[in-house]
């Protein structure tokens, strides 16, 4: 999408995992980077992912080619210097027009039992987290008249599952998101048969709908992406 001398912003598609979790070979956003800078690595670059996105999630990703460039967006991303937004597809209508969450966030199976080792929380003793919500889009769809709406996230801690454990605890989880959601056992049976009718009947879409819309660098340039076509035509 952008390119210079010490950074890209690439659009990461959904279901695409951006680094690497076991040596089985499977492709992610990281190993295709590299090969696409095989030239610039071969002469002392490298690829570093900025932000990271959850394999589902689709949008904006930032990267840096050189050592240089990945301190600089570091030291940047723990100042708060890189602001980011992301649209999400909620259920139902939200009262409000804006919204802010700040929540503490902990990994659930540190404070109690959870079937599902990834899955986080609203703790006290967690992490400190806070993301401002704007209502941009009410819609209905399907023959219930089942009511969503469009959300734009702006993160200001980057904490696992950030938006998607604050959307929830508003009752308006993302559709598709198969452990926030209207279950969780959906993300074990998903994990047990993959996808299938059942599934597709409750969560409606096969991902989550959050996408990475808008990058900005402080002082410098910033990037936006519209909704993939699979999330605009849920939207319809």
């Amino acid at each position: 999408m952008a390119e210079c001398d010490d950074f890209l912003v690439v659009e990461k598609p959904p279901f695409l995992l951006v680094h690497p979790t076991k040596p089985n070979g499977v492709r992610t956003l990281w190993g295709e980077l590299k090969q696409l800078l095989a030239f610039e690595i071969a002469n002392g670059g490298q690829v570093s992912i900025v932000n990271r996105l959850d394999r589902e999630t689709s949008g904006l990703v930032l990267v840096a080619k050189t050592s240089a460039a990945a301190r600089r967006f570091g030291l940047m991303m723990q100042e708060q210097r890189i602001a980011k937004e992301y649209r999400a597809i909620v259920w139902g209508w939200p009262e409000w027009q804006t919204k802010s969450v700040d929540a503490p966030l902990a990994r659930q199976g540190a404070h109690g039992a959870s079937p599902i080792w990834l899955k986080q929380t609203i703790h006290s003793e967690g992490a400190a987290a806070q993301t401002d919500f704007q209502l941009e889009k009410r819609f209905e769809r399907g023959i219930n008249g089942d009511r969503f709406s469009i959300v734009r996230a702006v993160p200001r801690t980057g904490r696992t599952h950030q938006i998607r454990v604050h959307l929830a605890s508003l009752g308006h989880p993302i559709a598709g998101d198969k452990i926030y959601g209207p279950d969780e056992k959906l993300y074990l049976q998903f994990i047990e048969t993959d996808w299938t009718p059942e599934l597709a009947r409750q969560l409606l879409l096969p991902r989550h709908a959050l996408h990475s819309a808008m990058i900005r660098i402080d002082g410098g340039e910033k990037w936006e992406s519209p909704l993939p076509p699979d999330l605009a035509g849920f939207c319809r």
